[in-house]
């Protein structure tokens, strides 16, 4: 199943590169499919086959990957458009909300997808549902100081959060922000996002959460069919 599933990421990924034009202003999403995209990408402007392209990195991991490709990089304060996002997420419902962090990227992620002319969503079969925060756990981004406190009102509110712990380092994951993270679950999921994106917002501490709420344009899922990868264009729900 792993490389059924690698297929399927592999194929999405080089859809979504082949949307990409000459001249470009590209954002350059986290994740493994995403950095998927950023290979096909390097290696199509190693062929020439793509020019005059520059990319707008959300991670640590993305920049350094595109660095080591060829791939030519701005900051995102250096720039005051992007044409085209391309980025991964963790869960996608009907109508092309999102559930993006967890690989604790998804403060630069939502800045760079809501600065994009078109946001492209890239993922495999496994990450579409029909209603978010069912299984996937919901990113918040705190400040260092005021995790404990966001995690009780929360936790007054019905839900549960909880501080996400690194796997190969005593303590804490720390994003790229230098601050933490609460994962956090709902008690029958989400039913409004655009409400609960605000609300979370809203509390004292919270930096930015993990909801992209009507920012993308186009879902492009990878799916299998008798053992061989293809790509879809998700149908959004009206």
């Amino acid at each position: 199943m792993a490389d059924l599933q690698q297929q399927m990421k592999q194929v999405v990924a080089e859809a979504a590169v082949n949307k990409i034009q000459d001249g470009m202003v590209l954002g350059l999403g986290s994740g493994s499919t995403a950095a998927l995209m950023i290979q096909a990408l390097g290696a199509k402007i190693a062929s020439g086959q793509l020019k005059d392209v520059v990319g707008v990195t959300t991670s640590f991991q993305g920049e350094v990957m595109a660095s080591e490709l060829g791939i030519p990089l701005k900051n995102l304060s250096a720039v005051d458009h992007i044409d085209l996002a391309i980025d991964g997420a963790d869960e996608v419902d009907p109508n092309f909300q999102l559930i993006k962090g967890g690989g604790a990227c998804h403060v630069q992620e939502k800045l760079v997808a809501s600065l994009a002319k078109n946001f492209i969503v890239v993922v495999d079969s496994s990450k579409i549902v029909q209603k978010l925060n069912l299984d996937f756990l919901l990113p918040v981004e705190v400040l260092p100081s005021a995790w404990k406190q966001v995690q009780s009102k929360l936790v007054l509110e019905g839900g549960s959060a909880e501080l996400r712990m690194a796997k190969r380092k005593a303590g804490p994951v720390v994003t790229d922000q230098g601050n933490l993270v609460l994962d956090v679950k709902m008690p029958n999921g989400i039913d409004h996002p655009e409400v609960l994106e605000r609300d979370l917002n809203n509390i004292p501490g919270v930096l930015e959460n993990g909801l992209f709420v009507n920012l993308a344009n186009e879902v492009l899922v990878g799916d299998i069919t008798n053992q061989k990868a293809f790509v879809k264009n998700l149908e959004k729900r009206l």
